[in-house]
């Protein structure tokens, strides 16, 4: 997967051109080459942008991690919202991991979701658009 910044902008515009018109909301963490996503909205479309993440090229190994059906949306005030965990301080990691790194495949998705929640609510560090 190509994780360049450029690599990483284009995932984000295209995101944030194409999600308002389907009503998708959501929010994308990345650092060390592992990408985890929190993608909100109405089941049809949620499930049409999931399908065409997993068949999309510079994805690879794609896993849902979380699926729920939510009452309203937490990322509701960003089209894509981003977060780089470079720039984030690795105690908020270490407060859902065992490591100061992302690992969204050794903890539960719930705790994933928790993460991006708090990350989320740390305005200061997400790119909101």
């Amino acid at each position: 997967v190509d994780n360049s910044p450029e690599a990483i902008d284009a995932i984000l515009t295209q995101s944030r051109e194409h999600n308002p018109g389907c009503g998708i909301t959501g929010i994308l963490c990345y650092g060390g080459g592992v990408f985890l996503q929190a993608i909100e909205g109405g089941r049809s479309a949620v499930n049409e942008l999931y399908g065409h993440i997993q068949r999309d090229v510079r994805h690879k190994d794609v896993e849902l991690l979380h699926y729920e059906e939510i009452a309203e949306r937490r990322f509701g005030g960003w089209t894509m919202g981003k977060v780089n965990l470079s720039k984030i301080n690795h105690s908020i990691l270490l407060k859902y991991s065992e490591k100061p790194e992302l690992d969204p495949y050794s903890v539960s998705g719930t705790v994933s979701f928790a993460l991006l929640e708090e990350l989320m609510a740390t305005a200061s560090i997400i790119g909101r658009a």
